[in-house]
């Protein structure tokens, strides 16, 4: 499961990220986005097994962490990602 880690302070690296969340499971991949600069956009996405995922959730959503409240749930898919939808003419 795809999870979206928000309001996450902009200073954090993924390291620190990686550190905060291996307590309740090891990520297999994560990702901290960043803008045209290089710097923070201040949100992340980790991957997890699904049951690992709720234990994160469970664990951190609504923590401290940095000074800022973190906000972590299920990622939505991208657009891109999402079937597209063909609407037909009504006769």
């Amino acid at each position: 499961m795809k999870l979206h880690i928000g309001n996450l302070p902009k200073t954090f690296t993924e390291s620190e990220l990686k550190s905060l969340l291996t307590p309740f499971a090891e990520p297999t991949s994560l990702e901290i986005i960043k803008d045209n600069q290089g710097q923070s956009r201040g949100y992340a996405y980790a991957e997890f097994s699904d049951e690992h995922a709720r234990a994160v959730i469970a664990g951190l959503d609504g923590k401290d962490a940095g000074g800022q409240t973190l906000k972590i749930g299920e990622a939505r898919p991208r657009k891109a990602d999402r079937p597209k939808t063909v609407t037909t003419p009504q006769a």
